[in-house]
């Protein structure tokens, strides 16, 4: 039966990634933009993709909603395979780019109606649609205005509808909130958040905050390679530490309920954690061993932070 049916793909992952590969030609030889990439996500999951710039992002994005084929690898979505049924694997993602894909010229429901009958929906099916997702993206009220006359907020939610139109299992979103006021940000984090009520959610973000305030996943891309790939709150935590005086970094893997630090200058420390108390007692310790002077000892507030630069800082390497 069709309950039965959304049961078990409720239960199974909607999306799951391969070894994918990209390599790109330039004039110092082959760049790897991915590398090696694998991953699952299920339903209900919003999982946030973090990386620095020409991390592969976006280049993984464009594999995943279709735009772009990866030299190797495999993308499964909802049991369909990209490469080899791409309909019904496509019928499956919504996909809002970096840059939404709008036509200013149209009102808003002229738009989405014609972004609904492209996803080959029917004339009372995409009456339906619309209604549906002005609904959800809170835009029944601009509805018969033009889109080149609404501001960046709403240009975003009207990208985040079309992608929710034919609703896809799977939905793809690669910086959604880039350029908004506070205002904004908080209406399309809402939005976000609602999304995951229905869908399997991916989100590239630049904002370490908004990744840690929507996602229940993060996964961190370095070089075109996942160096990091876990539930939000399975991250450790982190601690800030400021000495006045002392002239080395400690070695922090041998400093008990400590992971790894990174130096920040000035005498100042971040630091991964397994137990911030253990840390905390041992840095006492280690600061009474040395006759430091302690000026700063604290928890993290963003620890997301910390794991992002113990990961991706004190490279030397040319970024991909």
């Amino acid at each position: 039966s069709k309950a039965r049916l959304m049961s078990n793909l409720a239960e199974s992952n909607l999306l799951e990634v391969r070894n994918l590969r990209v390599d790109f030609p330039t004039r110092r030889g082959t760049l790897v933009a991915v590398d090696d990439v694998s991953f699952r996500i299920e339903s209900n999951t919003v999982v946030g993709f973090l990386g620095c710039n020409g991390a592969g992002k976006s280049t993984t994005m464009k594999i995943l909603s279709g735009n772009l084929a990866p030299h190797t690898g495999r993308v499964e979505i909802c049991g369909h395979d990209l490469e080899r049924t791409p309909l019904p694997a496509k019928r499956q993602i919504g996909y809002l780019p970096e840059i939404p894909p709008l036509y200013v010229d149209a009102t808003v429901d002229e738009y989405l109606i014609f972004c609904a009958r492209v996803h080959g929906l029917s004339h009372a099916e995409s009456k339906a649609a619309l209604e549906k997702a002005k609904t959800d993206c809170d835009l029944t009220e601009v509805g018969g205005r033009l889109v080149g006359n609404l501001s960046k907020g709403f240009r975003q939610r009207i990208g985040i509808a079309q992608a929710l139109l034919h609703n896809p299992a799977v939905v793809i979103l690669d910086e959604p909130t880039n350029g908004l006021d506070p205002n904004q940000l908080r209406t399309v984090r809402t939005t976000i958040k609602s999304l995951a009520q229905r869908h399997a959610v991916i989100l590239s973000s630049h904002v370490l905050s908004e990744v840690q305030a929507l996602c229940t996943r993060v996964a961190i891309l370095h070089h075109g390679h996942i160096e990091f790939n876990q539930r939000v709150n399975e991250h450790p935590d982190g601690m800030m530490i400021q000495w006045v005086n002392n002239d080395h970094e400690p070695d922090w893997q041998g400093l008990n309920g400590a992971i790894s630090g990174t130096a920040l200058g000035d005498g100042s420390y971040r630091v991964l954690v397994e137990d911030y108390d253990f840390a905390a007692d041992a840095v006492c310790e280690l600061t009474k061993q040395n006759g430091w002077k302690l000026r700063e000892l604290r928890k993290d507030s963003s620890p997301l932070e910390s794991l992002f630069v113990n990961l991706t800082c004190n490279d030397t390497s040319i970024p991909r």
